[in-house]
């Protein structure tokens, strides 16, 4: 089946990448696929799903070209997606050599570059010459193993090209899955970054058995943090109740698949930050996230309590009962 951007790749093979494979396979006749590693690839292919997540989802094989280098996936695919963690981006971006600037770019990452303290789509743009305009986003609400689960999903694309967006929400569009179209590019990706934050701070108040009152308080007081922030670097029109922001938000914060509430709720418990995070089988986004925006508002001096007491909890070792009894001292 062709589509009308024509060959897709993506760069990835957790959990989210895993998902967004299964999505677009529903319209996609055939799909490139980097991993890593070549032990990986011969497991899926010998066992016709990923052998480390959402093993549950078959795949017709057949379909996926897999390759182990970066650079043939690059050259060949017209659209890249890129589905790794923040932490491990540039590693992986540092080993392209071929010209990817007349690409189309999608980011799936929901997460900062690492000490650059720049949106991927930024980071794209100045490392690699990709016009603003040929990159688009993806966020949620969407949890990958609801997607495996057949679950409704949505999904947000956001682009400035507002056709080039409707042209990939149409490879993503099915039974199961919905796509919204937003012009928001930057401000979905901060959203996006700050809700893994947010999410951390509703499981340290879940494990500390803090109950549900306290619980929707932060959550309130969380999404008017997060509109603060994002209309301070990233001024544009927006309601921030829409589903990219709030509903991820939510999702994130509460549900049991969300990794950044499990990691917040392990600290609440008693674990400390390097236990939780060696106990972790996923990446927690929301433990860089935390740092990286940190830095940035040190430039912009946004009131971010939430995010304070999260960055003081995780870096600065202030017991959770401490930084949490500030925190609330500032709800409304």
């Amino acid at each position: 089946m062709a589509n009308s951007l024509g060959k897709v790749a993506i760069l990835g093979g957790g959990s989210w990448a895993t998902a967004l494979a299964k999505i677009l396979l529903q319209n996609c006749g055939t799909l490139m696929w980097y991993m890593r590693r070549d032990d990986r690839i011969e497991e899926f292919l010998r066992l016709g799903h990923n052998p480390a997540y959402l093993t549950d989802v078959t795949f017709d094989t057949s379909r996926i070209e897999f390759s182990s280098d970066i650079n043939r996936v690059c050259t060949e695919a017209d659209v890249l997606l890129l589905a790794m963690p923040s932490p491990y981006f540039k590693s992986h971006m540092d080993k392209i050599s071929a010209d990817i600037s007349s690409k189309t770019i999608v980011s799936a990452i929901k997460g900062i570059v690492p000490d650059d303290n720049v949106l991927i789509t930024e980071y794209m743009t100045h490392r690699f010459g990709v016009a603003g305009r040929r990159e688009l986003v993806i966020s949620g609400p969407c949890h990958a193993e609801e997607v495996a689960l057949d679950r409704p999903s949505y999904l947000t694309i956001g682009c400035h090209d507002a056709d080039l967006a409707n042209q990939f929400a149409a490879l993503i569009a099915g039974k199961h899955t919905h796509a919204i179209i937003s012009g928001d590019v930057e401000g979905i990706e901060y959203a996006a970054v700050l809700k893994n934050v947010y999410a951390i701070a509703a499981g340290i108040i879940h494990g500390m058995k803090r109950g549900d009152n306290f619980s929707a308080m932060l959550i309130s007081n969380a999404i008017r943090e997060m509109a603060r922030f994002v209309d301070a670097v990233a001024p544009a029109r927006r309601q921030i109740c829409d589903s990219v922001y709030l509903g991820d938000l939510l999702v994130t914060a509460y549900s049991r698949f969300s990794r950044n509430h499990n990691f917040g709720s392990m600290i609440g418990k008693g674990y400390s930050v390097t236990a939780a995070r060696m106990e972790m089988e996923q990446t927690a986004e929301g433990y860089y996230a935390a740092k990286c925006i940190t830095d940035i508002n040190s430039r912009f001096k946004v009131d971010m309590p939430i995010l304070d007491a999260v960055y003081d909890i995780l870096y600065r070792h202030v017991p959770a009962t401490k930084a949490l009894i500030r925190m609330a001292e500032t709800f409304s």
